[in-house]
């Protein structure tokens, strides 16, 4: 039951933030008089609508999506260039063109989407993208900063009774006592000073420990409101070393990257801590960075996704999900039985969940080709360029770009979403990506 009831709020979550990036694009278009005549929630056949002044609003059955039909986004033929040739590209582009026209209603051609100038075009488009970027700050700094997030805390909970072997975690009699250990560090020590510097941060101590490998340092702990000084020297031990989105470094060779480190034997006592309001835009901003690299090396994910589902390799933990994993995964967080993890650690988790979710439509519908957003920006920027370049030479204002031209692209692109979709989900079925 709690798996079905995480996925259902999952669901809801992701409606509510589609219907919300399709109020974005309505509310603008309308202020600068453009008709809209649907606004839609899903895709297929339509359970609910209602008509008002002169849009229809409603919700269909496939809950993938919305839209909103802003009239005259295509400019009729008698405004551009011809298109030659008579091919199926030249049909389609033909068939596009007459059907925006069929939308305007007589007497209201001045109210067609081609006629906003560049920069309307360009808030109209972005008004979607831009409202999940913010939904996703807000998802984050709620998170963050009300529900608040674990945090190492200087306390130390637990010694490490020995130094484990490379590879292993659990001590054998051969191992050799802990740095910790052997200096007398004990659990509940909260550590003040490492190697004469204050810190404030268990960041803070552990990176000027892995700095002293083989050194004798001396850390200074509170212990029961007495400052107690420890010499320590950590042990030198190899450990990869990780990018900032979390993947291994891969030298020339093809093998993983390692460091020389200072290892000392404890673990730190972990809390919820409200963060600063800024860490919600801070945490956006490190992964709108992570999801652009996805995006940049999607064929490559995907080519990976599509081996490991048919069984030639193990899906990696990182990979590439559908809506099938995401719901995997909000059932996981809605059923997880973790000690200590309640309600509201489940509902921060599925916050954080459908915050990636917004900020990975903001920046997925951000790439510059039709029919996503990011397509329709380029254009309406181009014809900025185009505008500016015949005002300096003093040159009537151009034709409009010709949108009905990136009709046989956009449906090309349709046909990559759409075999990419059934990859994600079939790969999601039968070798799923798990949180726990």
């Amino acid at each position: 039951m709690a798996t079905v009831i995480g996925v259902l709020v999952l669901v809801i979550g992701l409606l509510v933030s589609i219907a919300l990036h399709e109020v974005g694009h309505m509310v603008p278009a309308k202020k600068f008089g453009v008709r809209v005549s649907q606004y839609f929630v899903g895709f297929g056949p339509t359970l609910w609508s209602r008509h008002g002044k002169e849009t229809e609003y409603g919700v269909k059955a496939i809950p993938l999506g919305g839209y909103v039909k802003l009239v005259g986004m295509i400019p009729p033929a008698e405004r551009v260039k011809p298109v030659k040739g008579d091919g199926w590209a030249a049909r389609l582009i033909a068939d596009s063109r007459d059907a925006a026209v069929e939308e305007i209603h007589e007497g209201e051609d001045a109210r067609a989407f081609y006629h906003l100038a560049w920069w309307k075009k360009v808030i109209v488009m972005a008004g979607g993208p831009l409202v999940n970027l913010f939904l996703a700050i807000i998802a984050f700094t709620f998170v963050l900063s009300v529900i608040g997030a674990p945090t190492s805390t200087l306390k130390v909970e637990s010694v490490v009774p020995c130094v484990p072997a490379a590879g292993a975690v659990e001590c054998s009699a051969d191992d050799p006592e802990s740095p910790a250990a052997a200096a007398g560090l004990e659990a509940g020590d909260e550590i003040v000073a490492v190697d004469g510097q204050d810190v404030t941060t268990w960041e803070d101590a552990t990176a000027i420990i892995a700095a002293s490998a083989g050194e004798t340092i001396e850390v200074d702990v509170d212990r029961g409101g007495e400052i107690v000084p420890l010499s320590v020297t950590p042990e030198p031990r190899e450990r990869v070393v990780y990018d900032e989105a979390g993947q291994p470094v891969i030298d020339d060779a093809g093998d993983p990257v390692t460091e020389t480190v200072g290892y000392m034997g404890m673990y730190s006592e972990v809390e919820v801590q409200q963060q600063p309001l800024a860490a919600g835009a801070e945490l956006t901003w490190d992964y709108l960075g992570q999801t652009m690299k996805v995006i940049f090396t999607l064929p490559e994910h995907l080519y990976h996704t599509a081996r490991a589902a048919f069984g030639l390799e193990e899906r990696d933990a990182s990979s590439v999900i559908g809506v099938v994993g995401v719901g995997q995964v909000a059932g996981e967080i809605a059923s997880a039985e973790v000690d200590g993890y309640g309600m509201e650690q489940r509902i921060g988790d599925m916050l954080m969940l459908l915050g990636g979710l917004n900020l990975a439509l903001f920046a997925f519908n951000m790439i510059p080709l039709v029919p996503l957003d990011g397509g329709h920006i380029a254009s309406a920027l181009w014809q900025g360029i185009k505008n500016g370049w015949a005002r300096v030479r003093g040159m009537s204002t151009p034709a409009p770009v010709d949108v009905a031209r990136m009709m046989p692209l956009a449906y090309g692109m349709f046909g990559l979403l759409l075999v990419m979709g059934v990859i994600l989900i079939y790969a999601d079925i039968v070798a799923p990506v798990t949180v726990t």
